[in-house]
């Protein structure tokens, strides 16, 4: 397993794991993957890579999308990190992460959020290894509209990582 930047001829199997995760109900409250162009249009640009098995075909992909248009919050991203389900327990979530990590840094990001929902344990775990923090939880943010939980509201643990390079005084 490598990890590479992200090019548009994988935009395909980036949407396929998307619309994967979305299915087992606790990756996000969004129903459908959308489309290549939804998803170019909501990450930024910058630090969007993709893990490749050793036939070069794209088994998980990390992003980062803005937080707002705001000057002051420039250097904060909320990151995705989606693993195909064949491929979990690999390694390759904390593979994508560690690598988006040091991307965003290189890129003048210095603090990266996440959102995970309580039942995500594997995520939880995966981002405090490689030190997020849970920093609150949001009660109830939103009810979901498929799934195991339909119709239930949901709480999301956030979860933010400080750099201990970009931002230092």
């Amino acid at each position: 397993m490598r990890v590479r930047s992200m090019t548009v001829s994988d935009a395909d199997r980036v949407v396929e794991i998307y619309g994967q995760a979305i299915k087992s109900g606790h990756a996000t409250f969004q129903e459908n993957p959308g489309t290549w162009e939804d998803w170019d249009q909501g990450h930024l640009p910058e630090c969007r890579l993709v893990a490749c098995d050793d036939n070069d075909i794209v088994i998980g992909w990390a992003g980062l999308s803005g937080v707002s248009n705001r000057c002051v919050y420039r250097g904060i991203a909320e990151i995705s990190v989606y693993v195909d389900p064949r491929h979990h327990g690999k390694g390759i979530g904390k593979a994508l992460l560690s690598a988006l990590i040091a991307a965003s840094e290189e890129n003048g990001i210095w603090s990266l959020e996440a959102g995970i929902f309580p039942e995500n344990e594997a995520s939880l775990v995966l981002h405090k290894a490689l030190g997020f923090e849970i920093v609150g939880r949001k009660r109830g943010l939103g009810r979901m509209g498929y799934g195991p939980l339909a119709g239930q509201w949901r709480d999301v643990m956030l979860l933010q990582r400080r750099s201990q390079v970009v931002g230092v005084d």
